[in-house]
Formats: structure tokens, C-alpha cells, sequence
């Protein structure tokens, strides 16, 4: 563990619009008891609410543990998260953990835990726990994720992500550079998580220690299904290429199986449309 002052965690922020969530959010990474040394670093994309009055407030509160970048223009999710993932990699940290703007963690001792077990595996490199699922103000078990075994490795991860963003922490360092398409990807968390699992196992910790939150104004849940499974598509077709035959096959598996199920619901909507087409020619008999 930490000896000196040195940074030995730094935590990933982008936020965008997100004045009602933030400063629970911000608060919830604060408040973390650790022994060793975290800062968080926010990438605020010239919001158009009073978010970046909040991080302006808080960076105020909490000077050492919060390093604000704050954008003279928006830049969009993908290059303000290049920036602040170049932060983070470059912080010196040993650890980086994820929490997007309007999620929030619920337990104090949630890092302290995560790191004490990868400080003790080093055949580990990501871990990773339960979260509930905030919606329409009530929480909810997570449904959106499948459950994983207590270990798991990249091929388990290749069949579907089900690490949720703010329940990770992981190694730092694991590789020298990005591929090209990182910062062009729409879903950055499981190409991320796909990256660094090449290099270890994953370890889950069975307690909740945070909160998905779902609102009709987050990036991804606010889509459509058709448009989520065409991004997902194009997406795992595009990173495919950067993992060995055995992991690419699992992969073309999980695109087979999106496939099917595309077209599934395609048969489903067009009997739908015949059904009441049928039905409004017998009235009109």
C-alpha cells in the first residue's frame, strides 16, 4: 500500500447537463474513507444548466482532491473523455476508478475495498461490485446486467459487459496506447474493460456500493432499443480486430446472437402491422 503523499488513485469524470445529480455524485466520491491518497478529475463540457457552477463550488470545498477541467467549448462525450482519460493514465496513479455525472456510490469504504483486493491479487486487474438501479426515483435490483461468478476473464466479458461504469477500478497502466477507434467509440466502459482484461482476471465483490441512475436525458438509456442494438452492432464489429482468435470468436457469437435477436422483433413488429391491418379491413366489411 501507499507509503508517501503520492497520488495512488485517481477517479474518471466527464459530465454534461447534469446540475440535478451532480453534486450527490461529487459528495458520494468525497466522502470515501481510503488510506492512501485519490484525487478526482472532472471533465465539464460547457454545460448549459448550473453544473459547472456545482464543480465549481465543490473544487472550492475539497481544493487537493479535485482537479476541474473546465472546456471553453462543448467537445462532446468522446474527446472530453479522451482528455480526462489522459489525465487520469497520467496521473501516476496505480489505480483509476469510473463514475459518470449522475451516478453516485453509496458506500465509504467502496475503493478502500476494491483496492485492498487487488493489492493482495496481482493476477487481477479489474474488480468490480453490485449496484441498484435508480428509476423514476425508486431503486431497483439491477436487471440490466447479467450476474458473473466471483472471477471471470476476458471470455467471460466477450460474451456481454456486465460491469457497470461506476462499480469499477482497475490497474493503471496496463498498456501504452489506445487504438485508434477508442476515442471514436460510442460505448468507451466495456471497450475499456475488454482492453485491460487481456491482461488478468476480474474479481466481483457481492455488495452494493452504488447507484446506476436511469433518466431520460442519459446518453444511453435515453435511445431507442433499435438504435442501442444498431450502435452495439457497428460497435463490436469495430473492436473485434484488436483481441486474439479466440476472444474474436466469442465476439462474432455475441453478434450472431444480436443479429437473431433483431430479427426476432422485426417478424414480431410486422405481424403486429398485419394483425391490425386485418383487422381494420374486417371492420370496414
Amino acid at each position: 500500500m501507499q507509503s508517501d503523499n503520492s497520488l495512488f488513485l485517481a477517479i474518471y469524470m466527464i459530465t454534461y447537463n447534469h446540475g440535478a445529480f451532480i453534486e450527490e455524485t461529487i459528495e458520494s466520491l468525497m466522502n470515501q474513507n481510503t488510506s492512501f491518497k485519490y484525487k478526482l478529475f472532472i471533465g465539464e463540457d460547457l454545460s448549459s444548466d448550473n453544473t459547472r457552477a456545482i464543480c465549481l463550488k465543490l473544487k472550492e470545498k475539497y481544493p487537493n482532491k479535485i482537479d476541474l477541467f473546465l472546456n471553453t467549448q462543448n467537445l462532446g462525450p468522446n474527446l472530453n473523455a479522451k482528455q480526462i482519460f489522459k489525465a487520469c493514465f497520467e496521473s501516476g496513479a496505480k489505480y483509476i476508478a469510473l463514475c459518470e455525472g449522475d451516478d453516485y456510490w453509496t458506500d465509504k469504504l467502496k475503493l478502500q475495498k476494491q483496492v485492498d483486493f487487488l493489492e493482495a491479487n496481482p493476477d487481477y486487474v479489474i474488480c468490480y461490485h453490485k449496484v441498484k438501479v435508480l428509476r423514476n426515483g425508486i431503486l431497483e435490483e439491477d436487471s440490466i446486467t447479467r450476474k458473473a461468478p466471483e472471477t471471470t476473464t476476458i471470455k467471460d466479458l466477450a460474451k456481454g459487459n456486465y460491469l457497470h461504469t461506476c462499480s469499477v477500478v482497475f490497474r493503471n497502466k496496463l498498456f501504452e496506447k489506445f487504438p485508434s477507434y477508442f476515442h471514436k467509440s460510442p460505448i468507451g466502459d466495456y471497450f475499456l474493460h475488454m482492453l485491460n482484461a487481456r491482461y488478468g482476471k476480474i474479481k466481483f465483490i457481492d455488495e452494493y456500493m452504488g447507484v446506476y441512475r436511469l433518466h431520460e436525458t442519459s446518453v444511453w438509456s435515453s435511445k431507442t432499443q433499435v438504435k442501442r442494438e444498431q450502435i452495439w452492432l457497428k460497435f463490436l464489429k469495430n473492436i473485434r480486430k484488436n483481441f486474439d482468435k479466440e476472444v474474436q470468436n466469442i465476439l462474432d457469437d455475441q453478434i450472431k446472437q444480436y443479429k437473431i435477436l433483431r430479427n426476432k422483433r422485426r417478424v414480431a413488429r410486422l405481424k403486429k402491422v398485419i394483425k391490425r391491418f386485418l383487422f381494420l379491413k374486417e371492420i370496414k366489411k
